[in-house]
């Protein structure tokens, strides 16, 4: 093997167990938590995105308006999310996370980000400047990338 296939490998191995890892501590909590896909996707929108009207929610998760509408009151049931009339339009109803709600989704990200604060435990001390090093220069390099490629698909969606 030469220098590059060793790269590729190593970035191969780290994707496969960091994916791995941070899905089955996500996977676990999610199945404790006893909700569908879909209303925890509507729980992890409204947690990092604020409230919003229901329809927002029906569109996010590309569901209908109505599905939209009867999971909101499902989750309102459970004292997860709060409904209320817009102030400015009573016809349009909006959702908002309660603290029962905030807490169940702040537990499914403490519970993905677990491994990693035992990765960190683990990593010995004096390899700590190196790694902060090299990871800093790979999410340089991945969020220019990740610009190139909004920017290829934005073009593609204009053309």
């Amino acid at each position: 093997m030469n220098q590059t296939d060793d790269l590729h490998q190593a970035l191969l191995d780290w994707v496969h167990i960091s994916m791995r890892r941070t899905m089955h501590e996500f996977t676990s909590w999610m199945n404790r938590s006893s909700l569908s896909n879909s209303q925890l996707g509507a729980l992890m929108r409204l947690y990092y995105h604020g409230d919003c009207p229901i329809s927002n929610i029906g569109d996010n998760l590309g569901i209908t308006a109505a599905a939209a509408s009867q999971m909101v009151d499902r989750l309102v049931q459970k004292g997860l999310l709060q409904r209320d009339e817009d102030p400015d339009d009573r016809r349009v109803k909006r959702v908002t996370l309660t603290n029962k709600g905030k807490t169940l989704v702040q537990e499914g990200v403490e519970a993905r980000l677990k491994w990693l604060r035992d990765l960190e435990t683990a990593l010995p001390k004096a390899k700590h400047g190196d790694i902060i090093t090299s990871l800093s220069t790979l999410t340089e390099i991945a969020k220019e990338l990740e610009e190139t490629y909004s920017e290829a698909e934005k073009g593609s969606l204009e053309g």
